[in-house]
């Protein structure tokens, strides 16, 4: 790895790292209207998502493509829910640092108090869980079409949105000892009780 790409892999480990500097119990992001558009251009760097159980009311599950700020293109499927409660959460992101090597940064909340949000929507390459239970389950229902669950109006008004692609969406969900491998999440307000932020020394990723 050249020092200039060094350098700017660091730079993107420094920028989320502002997401730990707060040292309150609770950490809450508002955004304007309670749904925030997925219109930026993603960083393509993936990160792990865990939590050992989530429970959310209104699910959309959709086939998206985001763009890089390099415009290579990256797809996704997106998990959308109205309201959730996240047991046990966990995120953390595998960087190269030159000189010093990998370095993990890991974002922990939610075990004592689930994390709790709203609007939220995960980008990811992949998903797996232990189990899922679904409610009011539809499978095959054309993208544009979905109303139980919600589509991220930046995704809405994306070239890449597909109105007649198969989408899903179910009136609640629980998901136990969930991982995503993601690209992006965007919520319109999620509440983290217990934050604690870590960097640690080589690979300590969610799973």
């Amino acid at each position: 790895m050249s020092h200039g790409a060094g350098r700017t892999r660091w730079k993107r480990f420094a920028a989320i790292l502002v997401l730990g500097v707060a040292s309150s119990a609770t950490v809450a992001v508002a955004m304007a209207e309670g749904v925030l558009a997925a219109s930026f251009f993603i960083s393509g760097q993936k990160f792990q998502v865990a939590a050992d159980k989530m429970v959310t009311r209104g699910v959309s599950i959709y086939g998206m493509v985001n763009v890089t700020s390099q415009r290579e293109l990256v797809p996704v499927i997106v998990t959308g829910a109205r309201r959730a409660k996240i047991t046990g959460l966990c995120q953390s992101v595998l960087i190269d640092v030159p000189v010093l090597g990998p370095q993990t940064l890991r974002v922990t909340g939610g075990n004592e108090r689930p994390a709790q949000a709203s609007n939220l929507f995960l980008d990811a390459t992949s998903q797996t869980a232990d189990e899922v239970d679904f409610t009011g389950l539809d499978i095959g229902i054309a993208t544009g079409e979905i109303t139980k669950g919600l589509i991220n109006p930046g995704d809405r008004h994306s070239r890449f949105f597909d109105p007649n692609g198969v989408g899903q969406q179910a009136d609640s969900s629980t998901l136990i000892n969930v991982h995503w491998t993601a690209v992006a999440v965007t919520a319109g307000t999620f509440s983290v009780p217990g934050l604690r932020t870590q960097v640690e020394q080589g690979r300590h990723e969610c799973f």
